[in-house]
């Protein structure tokens, strides 16, 4: 029976089993280590700063779409300074689209607090780290492995993946989180923990990926009880999803006589806090009555109805947005105008884009 199943670790040395494990890995990371914008060459010290910005970015973000955002901060901002020096609403403008705007707020609260707490350095331990804004235990042990080349146990998604087939853990994930890190700490070496944090993140992005795993490329294949199984798909055990409940609203797209468009921003708490938003109804349970319409709009007009609705997906739900439109000079003190050409250049979130595009294109036709 595999150690997992038992719910143990095993009882070799452990030592000596992280370090023939790793040092399967790294020989392997040394052949195929993929080229990232934030990583240093082979014997170049790290950039605490940039490590920092693209771990913010990759907290539930893929790597394809991260590396633009990170390639256009690091042009505007290129250091903790830089950053420090800018305002939230440029933070804000330069991160929309990427999603999860809370990180955003962090970001720019913790470049605050490291350039004048600090006076310009990041803490060099995990605790320190995750005393800062937006940096949880994975961020903080990513930062303090690659960024200082300290020893930390780093499991994000892809790291879970692997650890679940290479030991075949029974319990389904997160119930099994505790397990996989104690896993994951008894393989993690002393040596070169950077490259080997980056290596196992690599592992399973590149080879051990949800469907069709490249076992055969694998530097673990022979250790691997979920491919001495054949099972490798079948790990990590996941709970069945529940059905994403859907929410309902209407947004209202109110153009100026000279073609401005009417937005307004977002308060700092909650959803999209301190982005810029067209003005809506929120999200509902149930399609809003005529009634219900009226109420949240901004203004009183006449207001017309795009036949085709936006569809739009957030983690724990989804969204179906009814846009209507009208035009009109007069907007209520909590909005204000933006030039249609300037609208690309707001914090809008990615709903917000979807909205304008479509209601852009209405126009045009």
């Amino acid at each position: 029976m595999n150690t997992a199943e038992n719910d143990m670790i095993p009882e070799k040395n452990k030592a000596t089993h992280a370090n023939e494990t790793a040092t399967l890995l790294l020989d392997w990371y040394d052949k195929y280590r993929r080229t990232l914008p934030w990583r240093t060459l082979s014997g170049e010290k790290p950039d605490v700063y940039k490590i920092w910005l693209s771990e913010t970015m990759l907290q539930q973000t893929k790597v394809a779409t991260v590396i633009s955002y990170y390639q256009n901060f690091i042009r505007k901002w290129p250091s903790l300074s830089s950053l420090a020096d800018a305002t939230q609403d440029d933070v804000l403008r330069v991160w929309a689209g990427l999603g999860y705007y809370a990180r955003a707020r962090n970001l720019y609260a913790c470049a605050q607090i490291v350039t004048h707490k600090y006076g310009g350095d990041f803490p060099d331990t995990e605790e320190g780290l995750r005393s800062l804004p937006g940096v949880g235990p994975y961020t903080a042990a990513a930062i303090t492995a690659i960024a200082y080349d300290k020893p930390a146990v780093v499991v994000d998604g892809n790291v879970a993946r692997v650890i679940s087939r290479l030991f075949r853990v029974a319990k389904p994930i997160p119930e099994a989180q505790t397990l996989l890190r104690e896993l994951a700490a008894n393989i993690t070496p002393q040596d070169r923990p950077g490259d080997y944090a980056q290596a196992i993140m690599d592992l399973g992005a590149v080879i051990c990926t949800p469907r069709s795993p490249k076992c055969i490329e694998c530097p673990w294949a022979e250790i691997c009880e979920a491919r001495a199984t054949k099972t490798p798909e079948y790990w990590p055990r996941q709970r069945p999803k529940a059905k994403k409940p859907m929410r309902y609203g209407v947004a209202f797209w109110v153009e100026r006589s000279d073609g401005a468009v009417m937005l307004r921003r977002r308060p700092d708490k909650g959803i999209f806090g301190g982005m810029t938003e067209i003005p809506n109804s929120g999200w509902h349970d149930q399609p809003l009555s005529e009634r219900l319409v009226r109420s949240h709009a901004p203004i009183g007009a006449r207001w017309a109805t795009i036949p085709k609705v936006i569809n739009h997906s957030f983690t724990h739900f989804d969204m179906e947005i009814t846009v209507l439109t009208t035009k009109s000079n007069n907007a209520p003190e909590n909005s204000f105008w933006c030039a249609r050409e300037e609208i690309k250049s707001e914090a809008l979130p990615s709903l917000m884009r979807k909205i304008a595009a479509l209601a852009q294109a209405i126009q045009a036709n």
